[in-house]
């Protein structure tokens, strides 16, 4: 009988997925466990190292020589490297007083791990980078762009009457929707542009605005119309994040910001929060983007308006990268860390 005969029970389609979906969630979980392993053993490594360093110098050349007979025993292993060993030890120095590595480091392939301390100086930003791509899954180049991008830095920095506005624990995490400034390069707008170019294009390149703008927003509508007793009113660009459960309304402004500014947003929001919000929602709350602001100009508009709102500038000029690395080149590691006889 061949194979298009074979008489397939009515569930057959059915089970086929369910199979299949079995195989997939189980070599994905073997990649991760592989992975914690061996992350766990390079910890493991690099513990070891630097106990032998405290309890006698090492003359210069052992971590090399480590290396060489370390491969030499596995030759089918990768990663066993003199640099890579400087690594393991720093990898180690950071989290001394872990049994094992952290959770979230722990979740990293070894290679995000690297860049982790190539580019950043502390511990509470490795910490902070490592949590966030391991809880949105980005792969080594997202990470390197947010660390270049400053996205810590950034998070949760625009001025917004949150904490007042809000009950403290949701005023927390409305906060951490808001970064300063917005970093646009993507769009390739002149600073002569409309504010409905800048609308149009941020909406073209909808991927890259929804990964500025942070992990949990989805989009809803540009320009939603509502009418109130007879009068029309369109809300730029509207939001709702997946993860807090509430609307956000975004309104863009190209040049410096106004008081009058604040007013409109809130009165947006106020309308979204009585038209779409529903029971199971967290409260709306608006974002202003504009070109430029003072600061005690946002404080005085902030003050006066009963909605929950954050004011934000942009730029279309990268950031500078942090370029401090905390390892200095592997030839300066190894100089620092080998005794010489």
């Amino acid at each position: 009988m061949s194979r298009s005969e074979v008489d397939l029970p009515d569930r057959y389609p059915e089970l086929l997925v369910e199979l299949g979906d079995r195989v997939r969630a189980a070599q994905a979980h073997a990649v991760r466990t592989v992975n914690r392993e061996l992350v766990g053993l390079y910890w493991q490594i690099g513990h070891t190292i630097l106990r032998e360093q405290r309890d006698q110098p090492w003359g210069a050349g052992v971590v090399g020589r480590l290396a060489d007979d370390l491969r030499a025993a596995f030759p089918t292993m990768t990663g066993l490297s003199r640099s890579n060993l400087q690594y393991m030890r720093a990898f180690a120095a950071e989290w001394p007083e872990e049994v094992n590595v952290p959770q979230a480091v722990g979740h990293l392939p070894w290679g995000h791990i690297r860049l982790l301390f190539d580019k950043l100086e502390t511990r509470q930003s490795r910490e902070w980078y490592a949590a966030k791509a391991t809880e949105h899954g980005w792969s080594r180049d997202a990470l390197l762009n947010h660390i270049k991008n400053q996205t810590l830095e950034r998070s949760g920095a625009a001025p917004s009457n949150f904490e007042v506005r809000l009950p403290e624990a949701d005023s927390d995490l409305a906060q951490q929707l808001s970064k300063d400034p917005y970093v646009f390069d993507f769009l390739d707008l002149t600073e002569g542009a409309a504010e409905r170019d800048f609308e149009q294009a941020l909406l073209a390149r909808i991927t890259q605005t929804l990964a500025e703008l942070g992990a949990g927003f989805a989009f809803v509508g540009r320009q939603v119309h509502f009418e109130v007793d007879g009068d029309d009113f369109y809300v730029d660009l509207l939001f709702f994040h997946t993860e807090q459960l509430r609307y956000v309304v975004v309104e863009l402004k190209k040049g410096r910001f106004e008081p009058a500014f604040a007013g409109q947003l809130g009165f947006y929001v106020a309308l979204v929060d009585d038209k779409l919000r529903r029971a199971v929602h967290a409260q709306t709350v608006g974002i202003l983007i504009c070109g430029d602001k003072s600061e005690q100009t946002v404080r005085y508009a902030l003050g006066q308006t009963a909605s929950p709102m954050a004011v934000s500038t942009y730029t279309y000029e990268s950031l500078p990268a942090a370029e401090k690395v905390a390892l200095p080149t592997a030839d300066q590691l190894i100089a620092a860390l080998e005794v010489g006889d």
